[in-house]
């Protein structure tokens, strides 16, 4: 390949090399830092880009964003609806028109705050703008996260229920508006916590967490299931030891070309006892490494994910 192909080919990810069949960190020190970095979305033109910056575990929450022009990235800056209240899960609608996320931002300019809620915001002269509440049923008064939302406007949502933990939702978009919630079928939730979902466009599969299942490595876990010949979903499957690990594995994403798959870990390299002492600069290092345990952004070709 052409050096120059292979430059435009890569800095189509901040000049990352793109990922094969294993995973890697995505964009090290740049996306994934010291800080709790997560929930990647990517516009369908592939020029955008959104994702959360966390502090000590959602203390501060916003949205972060980077625009690709004239064939480079800017850094990140806080995104033009964000930076006052706690802002994170960004998600694109399939024909980029829309970008949703999750917000605790009140539903008037009182300056207090509510539960979390979905909303959503358009594009106006290139800048993303006027915060919308999905209102009723979409939300209610408990607590609505990460949303991902099919081509039919159909949207998916995790949403706690009576006498279980946390479900995967759906309010299905019929005769132009939307209907009630539903929980996913027990294929895919549990008694225990299942959240944050990524669902393909066309509804043919479904990529979530798990938290603390029987087949699990520990913490939560990303899990897939697909629809069979009638449109029912299938058993979820632990997406296995080669993605998953001991740590919380969450935020499943796929790109809009379908070629990568992006999730979020907030596994570490730090083992103690320590071979031998740590000075305080050695310990610092340490601190503002990616690898401290905060949350970081890991993508692979999807490929694997789907096969």
């Amino acid at each position: 390949m052409p050096l120059y192909l292979y430059a435009q080919l890569n800095n189509a990810y901040f000049n990352e090399s793109l990922p094969g069949n294993k995973i890697t960190m995505f964009a090290p020190g740049i996306i994934s830092d010291e800080f709790g970095n997560r929930d990647m979305a990517i516009s369908p033109k592939g020029d955008e880009i959104f994702y959360t910056m966390q502090y000590n575990y959602g203390m501060l929450s916003t949205i972060l964003y980077s625009k690709k022009i004239n064939g480079k990235w800017t850094s990140p800056e806080v995104a033009d609806f964000c930076g006052q209240h706690k802002d994170l899960e960004p998600v694109f609608s399939f024909d980029g028109i829309r970008l949703y996320f999750s917000s605790n931002r009140p539903l008037a300019d009182t300056g207090g705050e509510k539960d979390y809620d979905i909303w959503y915001v358009t594009k106006v002269n290139g800048k993303w703008v006027n915060p919308l509440n999905m209102k009723s049923p979409v939300n209610t008064d408990k607590d609505e996260y990460y949303a991902s939302v099919a081509k039919n406007n159909n949207i998916y949502f995790t949403r706690a229920v009576e006498g279980r933990e946390e479900d995967i939702m759906v309010c299905k978009f019929i005769d132009g508006k939307y209907k009630e919630a539903e929980s996913l079928p027990d294929n895919i939730n549990s008694t225990g916590d299942e959240f944050n979902a990524f669902v393909d466009p066309d509804e043919t599969y479904i990529i979530f967490s798990g938290y603390k299942r029987k087949d699990g490595y520990g913490s939560g876990d990303l899990y897939i299931s697909k629809k069979n010949d009638k449109g029912e979903w299938q058993q979820a499957k632990n997406l296995g030891a080669s993605i998953n690990s001991t740590s919380l594995d969450y935020c499943p994403y796929i790109t809009p070309d379908k070629k990568y798959f992006f999730f979020t870990s907030n596994r570490h390299t730090i083992k103690t006892p320590f071979k031998k002492a740590k000075t305080f600069k050695e310990l610092k290092a340490i601190m503002h490494s990616p690898l401290n345990g905060s949350d970081n952004i890991y993508w692979m070709k999807a490929s694997e994910v789907l096969k």
